[in-house]
């Protein structure tokens, strides 16, 4: 925008303006082009020399829009009153004698003419004043105003023009009031100068606080970046120090030492995992190789072969423990791909109970309702088999089944009269390689794999597996699924 003053033209589009560019420099392209490589302090420091440059641009303009148009209300204000006090001397005295005053009044920043009808100067308060100032002809008790360039004048320049009209002694007379806004003019031209010149400064100022500022901010970033890379698989146990402030960097820190303690601990779950992994291999390994190397050694027909029946049964055995830790690895590497579709659990349930019958000399009871959810039968089929096979194992007589819907969920207990579980060792018993003292002798050839594939099956598909009182002290596990939207009772 270009603002035309008495002191020549300003374009206050060059407010700001960088050397070598305009406002297109630094602009949201070049700040898209640069951001990869200037950092995030540099870019800050862009980002906010661009924003005082867009604030001053809009409110230098805005400034000088207004300031100038205040200068100019003020001039024709000053034009009006003494315009009309002119016309009321006019009224008071008559047009002689106002006009005979007016050259002895010395004003120097204003210049009054008294016209008659036909436009001819019959008084003038300046004597270079000798003819109408413009041409306008307002009707009895208007104002009209105009700026004029008037070089009959002494001071020459712009001027603001008020002219009025009164009657007196049945005659129009015209009351015209010059007044120069040359000063006005001036100002604005300043002020617009000083914006000009003061913006660089300003940049520059606001440059250097931002980049100090920010700088200051990112250097409890950079400590906590430095302490984190010093931070190695030997030492997890290091914590970030959290500062007092309430602010982002706090938070960061507290987030940081989240995710620490986080990895601590998948640290010492994988080391007892692969240490409990290694326990449980060595055994059957150790019997493996000694039965092959005494195999070897004997020329009877019948130990040999009972010793490879050994031999098999802890092949199948190793074959189990290896499976299941592969389950547990794609569970932990979320690599299990569900196929959810709806499923009969009550088909799933009830089969379990005619194999248990098929296989085992337990008494099976059965309470089978029938429920649909929507889910993927083969992750749900292994889960059930484990909590069956884990039942058999320790019941003494009997194993009961339960399938019904409770508050807008499926329900599933498999219960065994076997001994309670303790209610301290209710969640250790889902952890892996985990075997109760009570049941070591009993659960022979059991891995301790079986209930931690039950709990991440059933959590891989919204459901959960826990242990729960039996109303006459059997061992109780419960699972719960979600019906789920598309899911109905049958």
């Amino acid at each position: 925008m270009r603002l035309a003053t008495s002191g020549g033209t300003i374009d206050l589009a060059q407010v700001g303006a960088a050397p070598g560019g305009g406002m297109d420099a630094g602009g949201p392209g070049w700040l898209a082009r640069r951001g990869s490589t200037i950092g995030v302090r540099g870019r800050s420091v862009a980002v906010a020399v661009v924003v005082v440059v867009v604030a001053m641009l809009v409110g230098g303009t805005g400034l000088v829009l207004v300031l100038e148009q205040s200068l100019e209300q003020a001039v024709e204000a000053t034009g009006r009153a003494r315009a009309a006090e002119v016309v009321s001397r006019i009224d008071a005295n008559g047009v002689a004698t106002t006009v005979a005053s007016l050259g002895d009044e010395s004003r120097t920043d204003a210049v009054t003419l008294v016209l008659d009808a036909e436009g001819t100067v019959v008084g003038s308060s300046r004597r270079s004043a000798t003819t109408a100032l413009s041409d306008q002809r307002p009707d009895i008790g208007d104002y009209d105003s105009v700026e004029r360039d008037i070089d009959t004048l002494d001071e020459g320049g712009e001027w603001k023009v008020v002219t009025t009209a009164v009657t007196s002694a049945n005659q129009t007379w015209y009351v015209q009031v010059a007044v120069p806004i040359r000063i006005q003019r001036d100002t604005v031209s300043t002020v617009a100068v000083l914006l000009v010149a003061g913006t660089p400064l300003l940049l520059v100022a606001v440059a250097v606080a931002v980049w100090v500022l920010v700088g200051r901010a990112l250097r409890s970033v950079e400590r906590i970046r430095t302490t984190v890379a010093e931070i190695d698989a030997r030492a997890l146990t290091a914590r970030l120090e959290v500062p007092p402030t309430h602010d982002e960097i706090a938070a960061l820190a507290r987030t940081m030492n989240a995710m620490l303690d986080r990895l601590q601990a998948s640290d010492r779950a994988q080391r007892a995992f692969v240490s409990d992994a290694s326990h449980e291999l060595r055994s059957p390994l150790a019997t493996l190789s000694t039965a092959a190397e005494l195999a070897g050694r004997t020329s009877d027909e019948d130990a040999r072969t009972r010793l490879l029946d050994t031999m098999n049964a802890e092949l199948v055995r190793m074959r189990g423990l290896v499976g299941n830790l592969m389950t547990l690895a794609r569970t932990d590497a979320h690599d299990v791909v569900a196929h959810p579709t709806d499923v009969d659990l009550d088909d799933l349930v009830d089969h379990e109970a005619r194999r248990l019958r098929t296989t085992s000399t337990l008494e099976v009871q059965t309470r089978i309702e029938p429920v649909r959810v929507h889910a993927d039968p083969a992750l749900l089929a292994q889960p059930l088999r484990n909590l069956v096979d884990n039942a058999e194992r320790h019941a003494v007589r009997r194993v009961a089944l339960t399938l019904l819907t409770e508050d807008g969920e499926a329900v599933i207990r498999v219960d065994n009269d076997g001994p309670a579980i303790d209610p301290a060792d209710r969640e250790r018993v889902f952890e892996r390689f985990v075997r109760l003292d009570a049941s070591r002798t009993r659960d022979a050839g059991g891995s301790g794999l079986g209930l931690a594939i039950t709990r991440a099956g059933l959590s891989a598909q919204g459901g959960r597996v826990q242990v729960v009182d039996h109303p006459d002290g059997w061992c109780r596990f419960e699972v719960r699924l979600p019906l789920g939207p598309a899911a109905t009772a049958t």
